[in-house]
């Protein structure tokens, strides 16, 4: 058995997300029946997307702290799985206040797969990296134009839900700064790139939740109408 060294601040970072990941988990599924009707399959979604990673997290530690090789092939099936995921909740909660077309999910849903597909292949050298790295992020830069000026933002702009708006607005930010994480850390040498990595995830997939669990909250709601009720009496 190898023991975590107090100085290996990646390997530190491995059991950090792997039980933050576990815990919140846990937190999404006890929370569920707390949010509304309407957030509960979001917020389900939350827990799956939680719990994958929490999984592979568990794993990739373990071949860090071992053999101190980038667990790369791990962490590209986590996010072949968590992404998409995530990207299915940014629809889940547009849906929330209306009908929204599939085709816009399918939209958002092939830009992920193509992001994460061609990182995926420059980062394991199977094509050429900077090619990988430009394709991947140009993939990201069309989700961010469809959730900041496309159909997504339209549809957002068209509910009258202050919730979904509140939530979606929050996870259009973190795709946007929390997201970039991943296009720096794919630039970087093994060590850092792997911390980086790993805060990204630990903000992305964990704060993502978050949001969705409080803008399901009755509390929360409640807020944003007292908030919406002092402005308009203004």
């Amino acid at each position: 058995m190898v023991n975590l060294k107090v100085n290996d601040y990646v390997g530190i970072s491995f059991w950090l997300i792997s039980i933050a990941l576990a815990a919140t988990t846990g937190f999404f599924i006890v929370e569920r029946n707390s949010v509304l009707p309407k957030w509960r399959l979001p917020l389900s979604v939350s827990a799956l997307v939680t719990g994958i990673a929490a999984s592979h997290y568990f794993y990739m530690r373990h071949v860090w702290v071992t053999t101190h090789a980038s667990p790369i092939v791990y962490r590209y099936i986590d996010w072949f799985l968590t992404v998409p995921l995530q990207i299915i909740e940014f629809y889940l909660i547009l849906r929330v206040a209306k009908k929204v077309p599939k085709i816009l999910f399918y939209k958002l849903f092939g830009a992920s797969i193509i992001m994460i597909m061609f990182g995926f292949l420059g980062e394991t050298g199977q094509i050429d990296r900077n090619l990988g790295f430009v394709v991947g992020t140009i993939a990201w830069v069309y989700i961010l134009y469809e959730v900041f000026y496309g159909d997504a933002a339209k549809y957002k702009e068209e509910s009258d839900d202050e919730s979904v708006k509140m939530a979606f607005d929050a996870l259009k930010w973190i795709i946007t700064i929390g997201w970039s994480i991943y296009p720096i850390g794919y630039l970087l040498e093994k060590h850092n790139m792997n911390l980086l990595y790993n805060v990204g995830d630990l903000v992305n997939k964990i704060l993502f939740g978050l949001v969705i669990w409080y803008a399901g909250s009755p509390k929360s709601l409640e807020k944003l109408t007292n908030m919406i009720n002092h402005f308009n009496s203004k």
